[in-house]
């Protein structure tokens, strides 16, 4: 009965063969394929296309078999490397100047980026991590931004932590709890008084100081204040006016108004209750002068007090 061999290529002689020379089988065995699988390092050499690796009944050395593969040479761009389909780990260092793909011929495979190294398990059917957990990790220097990390070896950022932050590395959406995050679009900061304050951000461009008022727009016909123009300021051109709505708005909440024409506009106060500051009447309608600028505040839903040029 002839030798047979296994994923590895060892050969596994049959009882009774090779008389006399089995044990030169047995030192190719262990000290060329054994050796290669647990500790070998051989070079893989890429000229502008994918390399294919492969596996043959000899025990004599083959690249596929080695536990490190390096790739050198002219990668071309991005390419694949194929390697046999049987279970194996590969450490794969990338030499190359692109990207490449460890894969076998029906899998997706992983890919290794230029000048980076990486451990890859080969389990028959793809090329996957081999390993996706650490209960823990120590690193030697911090790890940069560009990776994931701060920039920083402690838990204070500066300005040369976050200089390199930007729309690439940086994407929308809530940073997950599992992740070290809120799963929320606020963050509370603690001061020096307490309890500590949550500060909640509008869905707008803004930086960090004094702010202006965002202007609504110009209204040259009736117009109802809405809960979009909390914060904002109502331009009311020629033909305009400006209704105060029930039951729409919050304590606190406030916006302005502008008569931007050459005369006197109405505001029709349809709210429960509107006063001038500074006066105890409830009004059903005011005046505001020509370019005259008002600022309605709410004190309830039902209850505002208006400001400013008028009557």
């Amino acid at each position: 009965m002839a030798s047979t061999y296994s994923n590895l290529k060892i050969q596994l002689m049959a009882t009774g063969e090779n008389s006399g020379t089995w044990g030169n089988v047995t030192n190719d065995n262990l000290g060329v394929a054994l050796e290669e699988a647990i500790v070998g390092s051989e070079d893989v050499t890429f000229a502008s296309g994918t390399v294919t690796l492969t596996l043959t009944n000899t025990n004599a050395s083959q690249t596929a078999r080695n536990l490190r593969l390096n790739l050198t040479g002219t990668s071309g761009g991005a390419q694949n490397l194929i390697v046999p389909a049987i279970e194996k780990v590969y450490i794969v260092n990338n030499g190359c100047a692109d990207t490449i793909t460890i894969k076998n011929s029906s899998g997706t495979g992983i890919a290794v980026p230029a000048g980076k190294t990486m451990w890859v398990y080969n389990n028959g059917t793809n090329v996957v991590d081999a390993v996706t957990h650490l209960t823990s990790l120590t690193l030697a220097t911090a790890l940069p931004v560009a990776s994931g990390g701060t920039g920083s070896t402690t838990g204070t950022f500066s300005g040369a932590n976050i200089t390199s932050l930007n729309a690439s590395n940086i994407s929308s959406g809530l940073l997950a709890v599992a992740n070290g995050g809120t799963n929320n679009a606020f963050f509370t900061v603690s001061g020096p008084a307490t309890p500590a304050k949550t500060y909640t951000f509008p869905n707008e461009n803004m930086s960090v100081g004094f702010r202006n008022i965002p202007p609504v727009g110009t209204k040259t016909g009736s117009y109802t204040l809405a809960v979009t123009d909390i914060g904002e300021y109502v331009q009311v051109g020629s033909g305009g006016s400006i209704t105060i709505p029930d039951a729409t708005f919050a304590e606190g909440d406030a916006i302005s108004i502008f008569n931007n024409t050459a005369g006197n506009i109405t505001i029709t106060c349809s709210i429960t209750t509107a006063y001038i500051a500074g006066t105890d009447s409830d009004k059903a309608t005011m005046t505001l002068a020509t370019r005259g600028v008002a600022t309605v505040l709410f004190i309830s839903s039902t209850v505002c007090v208006v400001t400013g040029n008028v009557s």
